[in-house]
């Protein structure tokens, strides 16, 4: 019997767009057109200009759509091939590159990185605005100490970024290994190490290994002349546009460029075990440090509390990890002036979300979306500063 594909696969875009029901975690299900209506309330009562949502059963995407506008001055709709400044959702894509090289033997998780270098890092010649430039660490020894493991945890014991110190200055400020502190640093400075080892740009590493063999055909860690057909501002608190940077060096960190499909296409090449073996999978959703700041950023991170010991909160290689009766939550959120993103999959189950935003007011809705669209109620919003829209005073 012969099948009318263009037909066929317009029929399978109208059931994931409208008819599929989803399953969530507690095995209950929510169709289509109810989660689109759920979206749509949460925007409008907590003034998030855009969104973009992809819902995974079995490993696969059943629903895949996009909300509001790129633009709020000129309300241009998003669409699920709009461009969206990635921010932290930049990480796991690393790291699933590195894990490609460890695979591979070219890299060790548990050699120091500076031993893959035939001179101090601080030696290099500068070639960035600022990223690659360790002159800092001359008389800073602890640094020798790093690994890759080290890097992809936060366990490196660099600041998230040198910024953040009251004198700017790139140091170690605990003992490498000994405990996580969230550290954009860290994941450059493995890519730093990385690009010497491999005489190659990490944008370069990124097309050969994850981009183009995924069809992500609009990722990059730097801005693209093709992205100014079809990309999204940020927007405030007040709802106005932030400007549009696109003069970033790549930072394995911070500054991936991509959209909801290409997302989607990874989180689910991650799922189906397409960029790596199943034992590296397993070893990237391994706890590899307990996490027990009260919270992932601002002050209360240097407090201890055992307010996430139920979920044994931690973090693997390049995702947080907590744990459920539904096993083991992979999840990472991206959060930069104007965009706010959170993706969560539930390996065992084949469960899981990403959420995309070009709204300071999305974070709020996401703990209610979260519940609604896959009955993820053990995300730590508490710890992700996830305040609800109708909790905010």
């Amino acid at each position: 019997m012969s099948v009318n594909r263009p037909c066929f696969a317009i029929l399978l875009l109208f059931q994931m767009t409208f008819g599929q029901h989803i399953v969530r975690l507690d095995k209950t299900k929510i169709t289509a057109t109810e989660l689109d209506t759920k979206i749509n309330t949460l925007m409008k009562v907590a003034k998030v200009e855009g969104l973009a949502v992809t819902v995974f059963n079995n490993n696969k995407p059943v629903y895949k759509k996009s909300f509001g506008y790129k633009n709020i001055l000129t309300q241009e709709a998003i669409t699920n091939e709009t461009n969206f400044y990635g921010a932290s959702l930049s990480k796991p894509v690393f790291a699933v590159m590195v894990m490609q090289l460890v695979e591979k033997g070219i890299l060790d998780l548990d050699k120091p990185l500076q031993e893959y270098l035939p001179k101090p890092i601080y030696d290099y010649q500068p070639s960035k605005k600022w990223h690659d430039n360790y002159q800092d660490l001359k008389k800073d020894s602890s640094y020798q100490k790093i690994t890759a493991r080290m890097c992809l945890n936060h366990t490196s014991g660099f600041p998230n970024w040198r910024w953040d110190e009251p004198d700017q200055k790139l140091r170690v400020k605990t003992n490498p290994g000994s405990r996580y502190g969230y550290s954009g640093e860290g994941l450059v400075y493995l890519q730093v190490v990385l690009e010497h080892l491999l005489n190659k740009p990490l944008e370069q590493m990124m097309q050969e290994n994850i981009f183009h063999p995924l069809k992500m055909n609009h990722s990059s860690y730097t801005w693209q002349s093709e992205f100014e057909n079809d990309y999204c501002l940020g927007h405030d608190m007040d709802g106005a546009p932030y400007p549009k940077d696109k003069d970033n060096d790549a930072r394995a960190a911070s500054t991936l460029e991509t959209t909801l499909n290409d997302y989607s296409l990874f989180t689910e090449a991650v799922l189906n075990h397409r960029l790596l073996k199943k034992p590296t999978t397993k070893t990237m959703f391994t706890q590899q440090i307990k996490i027990k700041s009260l919270t992932q950023f601002g002050p209360l991170r240097l407090k201890d509390s055992d307010a996430n010991d139920p979920i044994d909160l931690g973090y693997g290689l390049g995702w947080v990890l907590l744990q459920s009766p539904h096993g083991i939550g992979a999840f990472k959120e991206g959060h930069g002036d104007g965009f706010q993103h959170y993706s969560i999959i539930f390996p065992k189950t084949g469960i899981g979300i990403i959420m995309m935003s070009n709204s300071d007011h999305a974070e709020s809705i996401f703990k209610e979306l979260l519940e609604v669209a896959i009955g993820d109620i053990y995300t730590p919003w508490k710890w992700e500063n996830y305040i609800p829209y109708n909790q905010k005073e």
